[in-house]
Parts: structure tokens; C-alpha cells; sequence
């Protein structure tokens, strides 16, 4: 059974830090390109960051906004991917979702809640 499982957001001053844990399991991580999206209330979902496969070389990228800021790694013994999130800003509350892709394959974790307030 496919399972992405999210976990590590909660509620965190300005300037705070996170990080975020996708554990997979039912599939090998390091074959799929793996994602973070997130959702703010009123808007639509948003890549935040990507780290390619093994095969694609593990490359990141991240969206413009995280830069600088945001860091997707891999652990391949734990089947897990995580996201370091430094400097967090108001605008980064959100709901956390993990992806996994690898050609028409799509899988959606069920996502884990950040809050960054004073």
C-alpha cells in the first residue's frame, strides 16, 4: 500500500524554523521525483520545492518565494524526505502537502499544517 505520511508543522514565531518529514512508504522515494505544495486558505496549491530522482541526478529547485530560505533533502535508508524551513514569514501558513511523482504515477500525502504567527 502507497502511503506518504507528513509530519513536523505546527505553530511557529517569524523567523522560526521547521522542518517538515514525508515518510514513504509502499514505494522507493529516491525512483520519484519527490514535492512539497502548499495551500493557503483562499489560494491555490504551490510548488514549493523539488528534489529529482536518483537517476535524474537528486537535483533541487525551489519556487522564487523560499528561496535562500527552504531546503528539500533526502534520507534514502529512511524512505523519507524532509523540508528545512529558516526565516519563516506570515506569508508561508499554509498546509504542507508531500508528492510523489514518476511518469503517470501521483501521489499526495495528507498534509500537515504550518502556522507562523506572533
Amino acid at each position: 500500500q502507497v502511503q506518504l505520511v507528513e509530519s513536523g508543522g505546527g505553530l511557529v514565531q517569524p523567523g522560526g524554523s521547521l522542518r517538515l518529514s514525508c515518510a514513504a512508504s509502499g514505494f522507493t522515494s529516491s525512483s520519484y521525483s519527490m514535492s512539497w505544495y502548499r495551500q493557503a486558505p483562499g489560494k491555490e496549491r504551490e510548488l514549493v520545492a523539488t528534489i529529482t530522482s536518483a537517476v535524474a541526478g537528486g537535483r533541487t529547485n525551489y519556487a522564487d518565494s523560499v528561496k535562500g530560505r527552504f531546503t528539500i533533502s533526502s534520507d534514502n535508508v529512511k524512505n523519507t524526505v524532509y523540508l528545512q524551513m529558516n526565516s519563516l514569514k506570515p506569508e508561508d501558513t499554509a498546509v504542507y502537502y508531500c508528492h510523489a511523482r514518476k511518469n503517470w504515477l501521483h501521489y499526495w500525502g495528507q498534509g500537515t499544517q504550518v502556522t507562523v504567527s506572533s
